[in-house]
């Protein structure tokens, strides 16, 4: 089987591609490398491996991309409410219009398996399910959910709506909350969390990467279905993040009564639904910060600007 994997070399592509190679599966990866990234530089030795330089947005280079793919597995986003609010355009273009590109370029025997967020909730009262309502306040989310009903409405797809992501990836990603908190507890000594009592829920990278191997097995039986993909092990407050952080490291940490989450993410969230086809996650919060700490120490992120000897 050959798989296209759009955004391949961003933060989850870059684990889950070597992770599709071991199924011995062929993997195209579309990207346009916005950031530079070198993280797939290994797997161009292997003969299953192709990359495409590419914009999603470019509906020509895509649709010829995308002839020879059995299925697609679609990445490729601007990721995170902070970036989307600064560049709502850019967003648009990229997380709704490539989209709506990627699934006219398609054709009908080509599933696709779509990374959605928790964003598209919004507020959740209660324990939120895949039947609660969308709806989301930041671009982001808004933009997100946009795509994600584009391509139920056409069919022939899974939708995965992910919890926050954290964990090491080679294209590494410092604003996810878990990787801010441990990043700055080590760099700075410091950490100040604001709405210490926010309860958000949380999957390792490598467990995202887990799913979409997943869903490509499972696909006949989840197909035309939207899942949360995480687990309810992993629902924690801000607050109980910190705490597990400073097990681990020395550092002063203060709780502020200022600040909010533009999200507004604050609620429990259920996985019933993906655990009743066999899926499970595989690394803890814990385990997944004990891993940061580690290998934190042993890469240099230095801002210049702060005063930090």
């Amino acid at each position: 089987m050959k798989i296209l994997v759009t955004g391949g070399a961003g933060y989850i592509g870059s684990v889950l591609v070597p992770q599709l190679l071991q199924e011995d599966y062929h993997v195209k990866v579309y990207d346009s490398l916005l950031f530079k990234q070198t993280s797939l530089l290994p797997f161009f030795a292997d003969k299953r491996f192709e990359f495409v330089k590419g914009d999603i947005r470019d509906f020509s280079l895509l649709q010829e991309s995308v002839k020879d793919v059995d299925l697609i597995i679609h990445l490729a986003a601007i990721l995170g409410a902070p970036v989307c609010n600064a560049s709502p355009v850019l967003a648009e273009q990229v997380n709704v219009q490539g989209t709506i590109n990627l699934n006219l370029a398609r054709s009908s025997s080509q599933p696709i398996i779509y990374a959605s967020t928790g964003s598209n909730y919004g507020v959740v009262e209660g324990i939120c399910t895949e039947e609660s309502p969308l709806r989301p306040l930041s671009v982001y989310g808004q933009t997100k959910t946009k795509a994600e009903q584009i391509l139920q409405e056409s069919g022939e797809i899974v939708g995965y709506r992910f919890a926050t992501a954290f964990g090491i990836s080679p294209r590494l990603r410092l604003d996810l909350l878990p990787n801010d908190f441990t990043f700055q507890a080590l760099r700075t000594g410091n950490l100040i969390v604001y709405e210490k009592h926010v309860r958000r829920t949380f999957i390792h990278v490598r467990d995202i990467a887990r799913a979409f191997i997943h869903g490509i097995k499972e696909y006949d039986n989840m197909k035309d279905n939207i899942y949360n993909v995480g687990d309810e092990s992993l629902n924690a407050t801000k607050e109980e993040v910190a705490k597990l952080i400073h097990q681990k490291v020395k550092f002063y940490l203060h709780f502020a009564d200022i600040g909010s989450d533009p999200d507004k993410r604050d609620y429990e969230v259920s996985y019933k639904k993906i655990r009743s086809t066999g899926y499970h996650t595989t690394i803890s919060l814990e385990e997944g910060i004990g891993e940061m700490v580690r290998a934190f120490q042993l890469i240099n992120l230095d801002n210049p600007y702060i005063n930090f000897v």
